[in-house]
Protein backbone atom coordinates (compact mmCIF):
# COMPACT_ATOMS: atom_id res chain seq x y z
CA UNK A 1 0.00 0.00 0.00
CA UNK A 2 3.16 2.64 1.03
CA UNK A 3 4.27 1.52 -2.34
CA UNK A 4 1.24 2.73 -4.20
CA UNK A 5 0.75 5.78 -2.48
CA UNK A 6 4.56 6.40 -3.20
CA UNK A 7 3.82 5.84 -7.15
CA UNK A 8 0.73 8.10 -6.88
CA UNK A 9 2.56 10.85 -5.30
CA UNK A 10 5.06 10.74 -7.90
CA UNK A 11 3.26 10.72 -10.83
CA UNK A 12 0.82 14.10 -9.77
CA UNK A 13 4.11 15.58 -9.21
CA UNK A 14 5.16 15.10 -12.21
CA UNK A 15 2.23 15.95 -13.67
CA UNK A 16 1.74 19.35 -11.29
CA UNK A 17 5.45 20.06 -12.67
CA UNK A 18 4.25 19.44 -16.38
CA UNK A 19 1.10 21.47 -15.43
CA UNK A 20 3.21 24.24 -14.00
CA UNK A 21 5.99 24.84 -16.49
CA UNK A 22 3.36 24.66 -19.62
CA UNK A 23 1.28 27.19 -18.04
CA UNK A 24 4.40 29.63 -17.75
CA UNK A 25 4.87 29.22 -21.61
CA UNK A 26 1.68 29.58 -22.65
CA UNK A 27 1.71 33.51 -23.93
CA UNK A 28 -1.55 35.34 -23.14
CA UNK A 29 -3.17 37.34 -25.68
CA UNK A 30 -4.96 40.38 -25.13
CA UNK A 31 -7.98 41.50 -27.60
CA UNK A 32 -8.86 45.47 -26.91
CA UNK A 33 -11.64 46.93 -29.07
CA UNK A 34 -11.38 51.10 -28.80
CA UNK A 35 -14.41 52.79 -29.67
CA UNK A 36 -15.27 56.24 -30.64
CA UNK A 37 -16.78 58.79 -33.01
CA UNK A 38 -14.95 61.00 -35.74
CA UNK A 39 -12.48 59.01 -36.42
CA UNK A 40 -10.93 58.93 -32.56
CA UNK A 41 -9.96 55.51 -31.94
CA UNK A 42 -7.78 55.97 -35.24
CA UNK A 43 -6.25 58.82 -34.31
CA UNK A 44 -5.66 57.51 -30.75
CA UNK A 45 -3.61 54.27 -32.67
CA UNK A 46 -1.98 56.77 -34.88
CA UNK A 47 -0.57 58.79 -31.97
CA UNK A 48 0.12 55.78 -29.70
CA UNK A 49 2.58 54.96 -33.13
CA UNK A 50 3.90 58.66 -33.57
CA UNK A 51 4.66 59.23 -30.08
CA UNK A 52 6.92 56.29 -29.27
CA UNK A 53 4.78 54.53 -27.28
CA UNK A 54 4.33 51.53 -28.96
CA UNK A 55 7.96 51.12 -29.77
CA UNK A 56 8.18 51.40 -26.57
CA UNK A 57 5.73 48.76 -25.18
CA UNK A 58 7.05 46.66 -27.94
CA UNK A 59 10.63 46.59 -26.17
CA UNK A 60 9.21 45.65 -22.90
CA UNK A 61 10.45 42.60 -21.45
CA UNK A 62 7.92 40.10 -22.29
CA UNK A 63 5.91 41.48 -25.25
CA UNK A 64 5.67 38.99 -28.06
CA UNK A 65 3.22 41.23 -30.15
CA UNK A 66 1.18 44.64 -29.87
CA UNK A 67 -0.60 45.57 -33.55
CA UNK A 68 -3.23 47.85 -34.24
CA UNK A 69 -6.15 46.75 -36.58
CA UNK A 70 -9.47 48.75 -37.86
CA UNK A 71 -12.29 46.71 -38.92
CA UNK A 72 -13.58 46.74 -42.43
CA UNK A 73 -17.25 46.51 -40.88
CA UNK A 74 -16.82 49.61 -38.26
CA UNK A 75 -14.58 52.40 -39.34
CA UNK A 76 -15.18 53.99 -35.30
CA UNK A 77 -13.40 50.77 -33.99
CA UNK A 78 -9.87 50.31 -33.64
CA UNK A 79 -8.69 46.52 -32.36
CA UNK A 80 -4.94 46.10 -30.88
CA UNK A 81 -3.65 42.84 -30.33
CA UNK A 82 -1.44 42.77 -27.01
CA UNK A 83 0.67 39.41 -26.49
CA UNK A 84 2.52 38.64 -23.71
CA UNK A 85 4.82 35.68 -22.79
CA UNK A 86 3.46 35.71 -18.85
CA UNK A 87 1.57 37.35 -16.54
CA UNK A 88 3.87 38.70 -14.83
CA UNK A 89 5.00 40.53 -17.74
CA UNK A 90 1.47 42.07 -18.40
CA UNK A 91 1.63 42.94 -14.47
CA UNK A 92 5.22 44.80 -15.50
CA UNK A 93 4.13 46.54 -18.20
CA UNK A 94 0.90 47.59 -16.19
CA UNK A 95 3.15 49.14 -13.42
CA UNK A 96 5.16 51.56 -16.49
CA UNK A 97 4.46 55.08 -16.26
CA UNK A 98 3.66 54.55 -20.24
CA UNK A 99 0.21 53.36 -18.82
CA UNK A 100 -0.57 56.59 -17.59
CA UNK A 101 0.32 58.16 -20.99
CA UNK A 102 -2.49 55.53 -22.54
CA UNK A 103 -4.81 56.34 -20.24
CA UNK A 104 -4.57 60.19 -20.93
CA UNK A 105 -4.66 59.23 -24.80
CA UNK A 106 -7.69 56.72 -23.84
CA UNK A 107 -9.81 59.97 -22.20
CA UNK A 108 -8.33 62.41 -25.16
CA UNK A 109 -10.03 60.75 -28.23
CA UNK A 110 -12.95 59.50 -25.43
CA UNK A 111 -12.55 56.41 -26.42
CA UNK A 112 -14.66 52.87 -24.26
CA UNK A 113 -13.44 49.67 -24.64
CA UNK A 114 -14.26 46.25 -24.65
CA UNK A 115 -11.80 43.59 -23.73
CA UNK A 116 -11.55 39.75 -24.66
CA UNK A 117 -8.50 37.89 -23.00
CA UNK A 118 -6.92 34.31 -24.43
CA UNK A 119 -4.04 31.82 -23.48
CA UNK A 120 -2.18 30.47 -26.35
CA UNK A 121 -2.36 26.57 -27.08
CA UNK A 122 -0.44 24.62 -29.76
CA UNK A 123 -2.54 23.80 -32.69
CA UNK A 124 -4.44 20.50 -32.64
CA UNK A 125 -2.94 18.44 -36.23
CA UNK A 126 -6.38 18.48 -37.46
CA UNK A 127 -6.71 21.97 -37.39
CA UNK A 128 -3.64 22.43 -39.33
CA UNK A 129 -4.78 21.07 -42.74
CA UNK A 130 -6.87 24.20 -42.78
CA UNK A 131 -3.67 26.58 -42.55
CA UNK A 132 -2.62 27.69 -46.44
CA UNK A 133 1.55 28.90 -45.81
Amino acid sequence: MKKIVSILFTILLVASCCNDNQEKNMAITVNLRYTGTNGNARKFAEEMISSGTVDAIRAEEGNLRYEYYQSLDDPETILLIDSWASQEAIDAHHATPMMTTIAALREKYDLHMSVERYNSADMPETDKQFIRK
